[in-house]
């Protein structure tokens, strides 16, 4: 005998609108509401089949006890779908100035580099500010050009770790310690006293490997000389 299912779909996912469901003996067939509530006509013993693309099929026989409670509930699980491949492509022609978003002419600055700015500009202005909270304009202005000043000792140390993280790039620790001979626990030190050097800077600002590894050689006999001194 036919009777009134009432029943709903629950599942990890929140859509449960439109899973289909069909009693396999009778063909009625139905598709699930919003939150995933259904109505269909069966009777003791007939299988439910439920299916969408989004969740794995489930065939559900029905007993008298579930005819008895008020709502009938189905669990549903989510298809898993693994990827075999994934591809990432790196357009390096695209960014900020080929898609218009800024001028090809604009500068690019680095953190250090924006906060002197800042600072450097709020110098030119300080003497149309109006003196505030106590401090005369004068007061103002020298505090300025000292954050001013430490901020250009911020920016020359920025600069030394820009051509440090560059000159790793370019040669691996390895390098130091077999071909310069330079003790591993000094490696980083020399890095820092490389980049001291004006010529090796210059050699490395213009990207002349070849002239950065002949005065870098030459550091190195002076680098180890003054270890040896210590």
């Amino acid at each position: 005998m036919n009777r009134k299912l009432n029943g709903k779909v629950t599942s990890s996912f929140s859509d449960l609108e439109g899973i289909y469901l069909i009693n396999n003996r009778s063909k009625e067939n139905t598709l699930t509401e919003h939150g995933g509530y259904f109505s269909i006509q069966a009777s003791v013993g007939d299988t439910l089949v439920f299916s969408s693309v989004q969740f794995k099929a489930a065939k559900v026989a029905l007993s008298e006890a579930d005819f008895n409670k008020e709502l009938f509930f189905v669990k549903l699980y989510p298809i898993v779908r693994f990827l075999d491949d994934v591809r990432i492509n790196e357009y390096k022609n695209i960014n900020a100035v080929s898609l218009g978003i800024i001028s090809p002419n604009t500068k690019h600055y680095t953190p250090a580099e924006r906060k002197l700015k800042t600072a450097e500009e709020l110098h030119w202005y300080s003497p149309l500010l109006i003196p505030f909270g106590g401090m005369s304009v004068d007061g103002l202005i020298n505090s300025i050009s000292g954050r001013t000043s430490m901020l250009k000792k911020e920016l020359e140390v920025e600069k030394k770790e820009l051509l440090i993280h560059k000159l790793e790039g370019w040669f691996e620790k390895k390098y130091f310690i077999e071909n310069l001979k330079i003790p591993e626990e000094y490696v980083k030190g020399f890095l820092f006293y490389l980049v001291e050097d004006p010529k090796f800077n210059a050699a490395m600002k213009s990207k002349n490997k070849t002239m950065a590894t002949f005065i870098m050689n030459d550091l190195a006999v002076k680098y180890k000389q003054l270890l040896n001194d210590k």
